[in-house]
């Protein structure tokens, strides 16, 4: 596949991709409603999330090997949900093919497809799980704890798989992960009952939580330090198109055929990328496992690593709170629950841009720490914007600020990580790291709930604190420079 040029590649997929939307609306749909043959819209809509889960992965593989405009990228998933929409675009394709440059293959794009394929593993639970849980019998509360008890567990496979990732190496956790993880979302397609349900979703969470930290670690052990930043930035990007694409997928496709099926479809997807890792990655991991070999070095806590894991745990704090306050304060203006939905995806959106356009080279020559301060701020200043403001337009420029300071966060507290730690220990920092983004979420959307604050009091106590996080960091950083300059001139 990988010899084939990229464009070939996305031609193929996406005509096969365009046949199967029509064979779902125009003959397996009709089928259902008019001949009550609603098996025919479960057969072929089967077919067509798996297939656009492969044309999904070939655009993002386009992206990374051709000299195109990111735009392109996302024409190219626009007309997926267009009829005839792709063959027109491979009109268009075929015409240029020529005049596109390929760029040489990169092992390290196979670990970005991997946390992407983590995260959209996530984001596509957000929109469906809690329906899901009552359709199978769950109360409201069963409902939300249903929810939570992913990220909760997940803190307990994130902190195993630090461990292991030291003891084994990055790439057989990263195999095992994926495994145990395709294994897990295909368990859903046997769930019929609350108590499974949870039983599932524990599974989940756990074995899901044995991917990040040795994703990220074989990362950074692979990165120049000068470039950890820019890096940072790119692994943030596919985050980011994770939030943007996962939660619109799985709406889609669950109202269309089934929750279990769009967990299916993802679980292809994770042994698609086992085979990819196997295959690209195994040399890569085993050379860089071979130098640390031998070494051993106790993890402890400095200064860049308690940075570090305050602002991720911080960043997931002002995620849950935002996903939790959003829909309530949109609802409470008299809007409808798509504009919760589009303002979400505004922020992703900024984030993303400011990623994958140049501006990311700014993050190789800020220092990580002003970094982090200035994502503190601005998604502080923009929770208490969100409080007080009532029209859609200004809502959209407040989440766009929102986006400014993840950008700016998320390779901070990547970078400073990496900056603080050998690469013998990494994995268990980077295994701690992630419980602490897996906690924020909870502690962020269910803690708030726990509060006696209102909607508006609940957003600008969120802002705050990050605003004072962001304060103590910026008076210990002056502080630090106050008193090396008067230990020099001593």
């Amino acid at each position: 596949m990988m010899s084939l040029h990229p464009i070939s590649i996305l031609r193929l997929t996406g005509i096969i991709d365009g046949l199967s939307l029509i064979v779902l609306l125009f003959i397996a749909m009709p089928l259902k409603y008019m001949a009550d043959i609603p098996l025919a819209v479960t057969i072929a809509g089967s077919l067509h999330g798996g297939i656009f889960v492969a044309y999904l992965l070939s655009i993002i593989y386009t992206q990374l090997r051709i000299q195109w405009n990111v735009t392109l990228s996302m024409l190219a998933l626009l007309v997926a949900f267009i009829p005839f929409g792709n063959f027109a675009f491979d009109f268009y394709l075929k015409k240029r093919k020529s005049s596109f440059t390929v760029k040489p293959f990169r092992k390290s794009w196979i670990v970005y497809l991997i946390v992407f394929f983590t995260f959209i593993d996530l984001f596509t639970q957000l929109p469906v799980m809690s329906t899901f849980a009552t359709s199978v019998g769950a109360s409201a509360t069963v409902a939300g704890f249903v929810v939570g008890i992913y990220s909760l567990t997940n803190t307990f496979g994130n902190i195993l798989s630090g461990i292991f990732t030291d003891r084994y190496g990055a790439f057989r956790l990263l195999v095992v992960g994926l495994i145990a993880t395709s294994f897990s979302l295909l368990l859903y397609n046997i769930v019929d009952n609350t108590t499974t349900l949870i039983l599932v979703r524990f599974i989940h969470g756990f074995l899901g939580g044995l991917i990040v930290p040795a994703a990220f670690t074989l990362l950074a052990n692979t990165t120049k330090d000068e470039k950890q930043g820019s890096q940072s930035a790119v692994t943030g990007s596919f985050v980011g198109i994770a939030a943007i694409i996962g939660p619109a997928y799985s709406g889609i496709m669950a109202s269309r055929v089934s929750v279990p099926f769009v967990f299916t479809t993802v679980a292809i997807a994770g042994i698609i990328l086992v085979i990819l890792t196997v295959v690209f990655l195994k040399v890569t991991a085993s050379t860089t496992a071979k130098k640390s070999d031998n070494v051993k070095e106790k993890f402890h806590f400095n200064k860049g690593i308690v940075q570090a894991y305050s602002g991720a745990f911080f960043l997931m704090f002002s995620q849950g709170a935002l996903a939790y306050l959003l829909p309530l304060h949109v609802e409470s203006l008299g809007y409808s629950s798509r504009l919760s939905g589009t303002l979400l995806s505004m922020f992703g959106i900024v984030a993303v841009l400011i990623f994958v356009l140049p501006t990311n080279r700014l993050f190789d020559k800020l220092q990580p720490v002003y970094s982090l301060i200035i994502g503190l701020a601005s998604m502080g200043c923009s929770q208490i914007l969100i409080s007080q403001l009532t029209t859609s337009t200004t809502l959209y420029g407040a989440l766009a600020l929102y986006g400014v300071g993840f950008a700016f966060l998320f390779p901070a507290i990547n970078t400073l990580l990496v900056q603080s730690t050998t690469p013998t220990i990494r994995g268990k920092a980077y295994g701690y790291f992630y419980a602490f983004f897996s906690l924020g979420v909870v502690v962020g959307s269910s803690g708030l709930g726990a509060l006696s604050f209102s909607i508006t009091g609940s957003f600008v106590f969120t802002g705050m604190l990050l605003i004072f996080l962001a304060s103590i960091v910026l008076v210990s950083v002056i502080f630090a420079k106050v008193s090396s300059n008067i230990i020099k001139s001593a």
